[in-house]
């Protein structure tokens, strides 16, 4: 390939990822098929094609470029994507297959171990998933995205004081980071260490104000510690986030110990400062 050539291809897969992060997954299409046109095995334009048909609902039409590019090389980000999209089209066994496949290459691609994990957890087969994440800590102790997903697997199955041990950990490891605070507090929650989770998720909110989901959740702590007052509070700020968030405001209000419970969705909603329908 001369210069020239190697110029325009880089060009047009630019365009292709700024097309997908734009979320423009037509013209990302158009791209991607353009360069594969002259070359229907490169990787990249092959990725490009393949985000852009999820974005469409059509994930099925990207199995087969990928299979063409899996075929070729041991490539784990490839392998993966068509692991996750032959689950997504209806053919769960032959992408758990391939998944498998992909977690024992090595070096390991991480991704491939949370993938395989999420799709078992899907099934139901929560103990298997665990053990696919413990198998990738194994290799990669030093991993925070994987300690979070044992944390959040270990949630799912009711192992409560394993995953407060696993997401401190993770947390010490990556102190300030949203997603380790967001699930260390909520099995601190169920731990009933409303203080502490109560400290995780104003830490969460310092970075993302306008969370409404990680302010319900400190309103909880809030109404469980008996502070009334600031708990109402913080759910009249989730309710400003609009009126969709209701539901969880008036749960959240409801279901605590220190609440307040209301038959009237309309008097719920005047008293969280929203506008009654």
């Amino acid at each position: 390939m001369s210069g020239r050539q190697t110029s325009f291809l880089a060009q047009a897969l630019q365009q292709g990822a700024g097309a997908l992060r734009s979320r423009q997954f037509d013209l990302a299409e158009r791209i991607a098929g353009d360069i594969l046109k002259s070359n229907r095995t490169d990787r990249n334009a092959v990725l490009i094609l393949a985000h852009a048909l999820v974005g469409q609902d059509r994930a099925g039409e990207a199995i087969a470029p990928l299979e063409r590019i899996a075929r070729r090389s041991d490539d784990g980000e490839v392998e993966t994507l068509l692991g996750a999209l032959l689950c997504k089209s209806g053919r769960a066994a032959d992408g758990i297959a391939q998944l498998r496949r992909t977690i024992a290459r090595r070096p390991p691609y991480l991704p491939s171990f949370q993938e395989l994990a999420g799709q078992l957890s899907k099934a139901g087969q929560l103990g298997e998933a665990i053990s696919v994440i413990e198998s990738g800590l194994a290799l990669v102790p030093e991993s925070v995205d994987l300690k979070v997903d044992l944390g959040r697997l270990l949630h799912e199955s009711n192992e409560f004081a394993k995953a407060l041990e696993v997401l401190t950990i993770a947390r010490d490891a990556a102190p300030g980071r949203p997603d380790v605070l967001i699930e260390l507090g909520r099995v601190l929650i169920l731990s009933g260490d409303y203080t502490a989770a109560a400290d995780a998720f104003r830490h969460v909110l310092a970075q993302r104000p306008d969370d409404g989901s990680v302010r319900a959740y400190l309103a909880t702590c809030l109404l469980e510690q008996g502070e009334r007052d600031a708990g109402e509070a913080a759910l009249r700020a989730v309710m400003r986030g609009g009126p969709h968030l209701l539901g969880r405001a008036a749960f959240v209000m409801a279901a605590s110990s220190h609440g307040r419970f209301f038959f009237d969705m309309s008097e719920a909603t005047k008293f969280l400062g929203g506008k009654s329908t």
